[in-house]
């Protein structure tokens, strides 16, 4: 049984989520509350699996009731908002806080169904999977055009993977690096497909180096940052062209971080760097062995800057991660490790 409560300052939306949950025999609907102190307050009582939790409530929003909820306790939290537009910085500042992932509010239709609600439903059961192998919570104190990179078809690579927490430490990275580094990144988060072209603007906006949705064919380009944009699986083909695959497709969550680390293991023909952020589960932790094995630098965050300590650990307990960095001492290893990348090339 799943326990799950909603928090929600719409009678519209809380009847929607209810109808949701009541409709699955394996979700138990633990309570409801309409702000977020009210939640906190409601959570020391009584805790449940999985937060259904809002951004926009008067008093307490949603990002901060999510930042204090989970330094206090071991729930999962699914943003579900019905505003998108002009409020994706918060759907990322709120994961950055600790939520899992965010998925629109379904909408009550005329024949009283909630449109919508698979993709809910599959959202809580993925994140249901994931909750199976328990994390240690931390307390954590416009896009340019293509041509903007420089063409080689053997760049250097960076490839990120991260989850709950990471567009937080992502931004934290990023926003201090230089615009002239000599080599490519690229990154796969874990975020809904209709949140990811957000996701990428939002980047932007700190990023020195041009960010842009990953696409079909596309190649690696130097002072290039690539995201993931779908929830297919990004990879790298044979021919070292970037593609996407729905396949397989019964890993709890897309895109996955080790598909993508496995194929850059297979296929990119120079050693590169391979990092593994705060996350809940343990996607990429295989992949970043896999790329250790191909004598990749590998580095995992660690405990006390995770969100989540659950993707890094595994990569710690798998000896995937060659270093294991507090997340304020990554974005300049990052540096470093470029600078003799250009020295020796």
């Amino acid at each position: 049984m799943i326990r799950i409560a909603i928090v929600n300052d719409s009678m519209i939306a809380v009847e929607s989520l209810r109808r949701v949950v009541s409709e699955v025999p394996e979700y138990q609907l633990l309570w409801i509350a309409r702000d977020g102190e009210d939640a906190v307050a409601r959570c020391a009582q009584h805790c449940p699996d999985i937060i259904l939790m809002d951004l926009v409530m008067p008093g307490m929003d949603g990002i901060e009731a999510t930042r204090r909820i989970c330094a206090e306790h071991d729930c999962a939290i699914l943003v579900v908002t019905a505003v998108i537009d002009g409020y994706a910085g918060r759907v990322f500042d709120a994961m950055g806080a600790g939520a899992i992932d965010a998925v629109s509010t379904p909408v009550l239709g005329s024949s009283g169904d909630a449109e919508g609600a698979h993709a809910l439903i599959r959202k809580i059961n993925a994140i249901a999977t994931l909750m199976a192998d328990k994390p240690v919570r931390q307390t954590v104190n416009r896009a340019p055009q293509v041509q903007g990179g420089i063409a080689a078809p053997d760049v250097p690579l960076i490839a990120i993977g991260a989850s709950t927490g990471g567009p937080a430490a992502l931004r934290e990275i990023l926003q201090n690096l230089p615009t002239e580094m000599g080599v490519s990144i690229a990154i796969i988060q874990h975020v809904d497909e209709q949140f990811s072209a957000s996701f990428i603007s939002w980047l932007n906006d700190y990023a020195p180096l041009p960010v842009r949705a990953a696409q079909p064919g596309d190649t690696f380009r130097a002072n290039e940052v690539l995201v993931c944009g779908r929830e297919d699986h990004l990879v790298m083909t044979r021919n070292g062209t970037l593609d996407y695959t729905p396949h397989p497709t019964e890993l709890a969550y897309r895109p996955s971080v080790d598909v993508f680390f496995e194929s850059l293991a297979k296929y990119h023909k120079i050693q590169s760097l391979g990092i593994l952020l705060t996350g809940m589960g343990r996607d990429g932790a295989k992949g970043l062995k896999m790329l250790r094995d191909q004598d990749w630098h590998t580095i995992a965050q660690d405990q006390a800057s995770s969100a989540v300590y659950g993707m890094p650990k595994a990569a710690k307990a798998l000896d995937a991660a060659a270093e294991i960095l507090a997340l304020g001492d990554i974005g300049p290893r990052l540096v470093q490790w470029a600078s003799k990348v250009k020295a020796t090339a």
